[in-house]
């Protein structure tokens, strides 16, 4: 599905290392940790064992993630040429990835997160609409649902990533969600034959 109308983009740094995988740990040239992963904080790297996860999300619809082994023009500028309709108003904070927006065919509108600026209200209706917070939600569901499986593995990473997308978009629960995972699986299968 393109993304069009309203959409947010942001990045989010998850820890993930070589869970069950020891000849790369030794390949990194580092000892074992004896504890959990404790990655160094700020922005970091699939190389850093902190792969960045870029999404994007249409206001009260769908929501598109990845896994990339970096945050950088270059690296997200064709994710979103191929996810998000031309023209379509795009909501980021300040970083300067998200620069040339503009240049690429999108309207742009940030909010300064570094200033204590978290959402604005433009037109004076009382309701703030330049914001990112769609998209922070989404994550503040994420990492929780991450949680329980103490430590992924940068390999499998990209399948936790998918499920939850996919649980996200279909918006069922039980049983319910049964019938639209087999669906989608069905239609992967034949669209692969």
């Amino acid at each position: 599905m393109i993304l069009s109308g309203e959409v947010e983009c942001d990045e989010l740094y998850l820890i993930a290392g070589h869970k069950g995988q020891p000849e790369k740990v030794r390949e990194a040239n580092r000892k074992a940790r004896c504890r959990r992963l404790k990655g160094a904080r700020g922005r970091g790297t699939l190389a850093t064992e902190k792969p960045p996860i870029f999404g994007m999300i249409q206001r009260s619809c769908e929501v598109r993630i990845w896994m990339l082994e970096n945050v950088q023009q270059v690296t997200i500028k064709p994710i979103i040429l191929s996810a998000i309709a031309a023209g379509t108003l795009v909501f980021t904070d300040e970083y300067n990835i998200y620069s040339r927006l503009e240049q690429w065919g999108f309207e742009h509108k940030t909010v300064n997160h570094s200033a204590g600026e978290y959402a604005r209200d433009e037109d004076g209706d009382g309701f703030c609409e330049v914001h990112s917070n769609t998209m922070e939600g989404f994550w503040s569901l994420l990492r929780p649902w991450l949680r329980p499986h103490r430590g992924i593995s940068q390999d499998k990473l990209p399948l936790y990533l998918s499920f939850f997308e996919f649980f996200h978009n279909v918006r069922k629960r039980g049983k319910a969600l049964l019938s639209s995972l087999l669906s989608t699986l069905v239609k992967k299968t034949l669209e692969s034959i």
